[in-house]
């Protein structure tokens, strides 16, 4: 008897979309973005050619770090809507066989959470020990040396005399994962959104949540360490609050627990900060058992357009991940824009293409950031009245925050760009009045256009979706590569400098004595053929190719 060959899962080479919820479609002209805005999108969503849309935080909320301090698991912040449109759009994209993943957080809640509110109500509460308190040190100081957001991560509870512990900002209080009570809680969160119609959830600072129980001060470094700078500002290896061994235990239980919920397993999609591309080979599980897709932010930590860097990370990625499923990300909402990363305004659009072919390319799931696919630049705040991320007021003006990637979808050159009709909560990029969806739909050759037709391709071509990556040569300006699954070699050549350069194809035996043929360029090409693989590259083309 031969039994039917089993289906990868749904996720496994997808495309993903992020929705930044407050900045993409405000439907009732309060300058925020919401569900309904969202649901009336559906239809581009849908012809971009997405399959997964992540969804930021839409939980009620104090909005201290914009959602991330939740202060109900069970329902929907009044701004973003009510639960009946979170439920119209499940069904809304179920019919266009879009997925919906929702970010969710279960390293920490908010101090105006009924559990923390319960817990600092004294030291003999029953929730006391569902958070991290402790004794102040001999001198009446914190604990430990700890940090994460504050320059300190604890804050002096004067009623009872205790410190409570925050890898984020002090109204993040983190929860005691060592009780199992918390545990038990955070669980039925999952469940709750899983019967709503969700397919996965991406796991925010899932490495986070648990923390030395000897309180050892972190050693303290001259610099942030570099998987970090992204994202955080302190001088210490985080060693005994970030990656403990610990954090597998409880995230086998979650995968455990989700797989009884039926035949489809839930996606879980995890964002875990780690030293090295190696690093990250744990979060998987032993048998495969832990998070399907951790977050691999290592192509988005390269500092600037460089065909060796990318290489290097990419080389690692081959070492030490080619048997398990990946992400490639470039932008979020906690990094600047890679268009503003790599390239100039003069640039922009090229590079902006280039990075795409990149993107859609490699192994593993491509993540969008909402907006990349029309190129959009950060646009950030210039004082620090106009600054909304409170990481942004703390550090100012060394650092000025995330806003200037977060401002809103620019979906045409009307005001506001499309995005609401009343006073949108960030400033719009002025470039709105020519970079904006309307404008990129009817030009054949906009940023927009390619993105639909990069993805086209890679639903096209298993050897784009699965195929193994094979690196090719050390060029100090061409990166290049071979995708290939069953005899289906894919060639992309992406020329990562502001020169012309000549790729000489009878260097690489695999591609000698075959024509290749051109399936996608970001510039116009004088031919669709090349049978001798020696390509003029134009400054930042990239050329997708397949034997022919």
């Amino acid at each position: 008897m031969i039994l039917p060959l089993k289906q990868p899962p749904w996720w496994e080479g997808a495309v993903f979309y992020q929705i930044y919820i407050r900045s993409f479609q405000d439907s009732n002209g309060d300058g925020i973005g919401d569900l309904k805005g969202i649901i009336s999108r559906l239809d581009y969503l849908q012809t971009l050619g997405v399959e997964g849309l992540w969804i930021n935080p839409f939980y009620p909320s104090p909005q201290v770090d914009f959602g991330y301090d939740i202060m109900d698991y069970f329902d929907i912040d009044p701004q973003f809507g009510k639960m009946a449109d979170f439920e119209q759009l499940v069904r809304e994209a179920e019919k266009r066989q879009l997925k919906i993943i929702i970010d969710l957080v279960l390293n920490h809640t908010s101090d105006r959470h009924p559990f923390f509110i319960e817990s600092r109500s004294g030291r003999h509460s029953p929730k006391r020990d569902w958070y991290i308190w402790r004794e102040p040190a001999e001198n009446g100081g914190p604990p430990n040396n700890w940090a994460g957001f504050e320059k300190s991560s604890w804050t002096f509870d004067h009623k009872s005399g205790q410190y409570y512990y925050h890898f984020f900002y002090r109204q993040q209080p983190d929860l005691n994962w060592r009780n199992p009570a918390v545990k038990k809680a955070m669980f039925q969160v999952l469940d709750f959104w899983w019967d709503k119609g969700v397919k996965g959830f991406r796991l925010d600072t899932i490495n986070l949540l648990f923390e030395d129980e000897a309180l050892r001060d972190n050693p303290v470094t001259d610099e942030v360490p570099e998987y970090l700078k992204q994202v955080l500002s302190i001088k210490q290896l985080p060693i005994y609050t970030i990656n403990l061994p610990e954090n597998h235990h409880v995230i086998k239980a979650l995968r455990q627990h989700l797989s009884r919920q039926g035949d489809e397993e839930p996606l879980l999609i995890g964002e875990v900060f780690v030293p090295t591309v190696r690093d990250l080979v744990p979060y998987y599980g032993d048998q495969e058992d832990e998070i399907q897709l951790p977050f691999n932010f290592f192509l988005s930590n390269v500092d600037k357009l460089s065909a060796t860097s990318f290489r290097q990370v990419l080389a690692q990625d081959s070492e030490y991940l080619s048997h398990y499923p990946t992400t490639t990300v470039l932008s979020n909402h906690d990094l600047p824009r890679a268009t503003t990363r790599y390239a100039s305004e003069e640039n922009s659009e090229a590079v902006a293409k280039l990075l795409a072919t990149m993107l859609f390319t490699l192994r593993g799931a491509p993540f969008i950031y909402y907006g990349s696919e029309i190129g959009m630049r950060d646009y950030p705040t210039q004082t620090i009245d106009e600054v909304q991320d409170p990481r942004g007021k703390l550090d100012w003006p060394e650092y000025k925050g995330r806003d200037g990637a977060r401002t809103p979808m620019q979906w045409s050159d009307r005001k506001n760009a499309g995005f609401t009709k009343g006073s949108p909560w960030l400033k719009l990029n002025p470039d709105y009045v020519q970079r904006n969806v309307k404008a990129q739909l009817a030009n054949p050759n906009s940023i927009l256009n390619y993105y639909k037709k990069l993805i086209a391709l890679r639903q096209s071509w298993s050897s784009l979706r699965r195929g193994k990556l094979t690196l090719l040569g050390e060029d100090l300006s061409v990166l290049s590569y071979l995708r290939e699954q069953q005899d289906e070699p894919i060639l992309v050549l992406l020329n990562m400098s502001a020169e012309k350069n000549l790729f000489r194809g009878e260097n690489f035996e695999p591609l000698s004595q075959k024509t290749w043929k051109v399936l996608a360029s970001t510039h116009s090409v004088a031919t669709d053929n090349f049978p001798s693989l020696r390509v003029n590259l134009k400054p930042f083309e990239g050329l997708v190719l397949k034997k022919d």
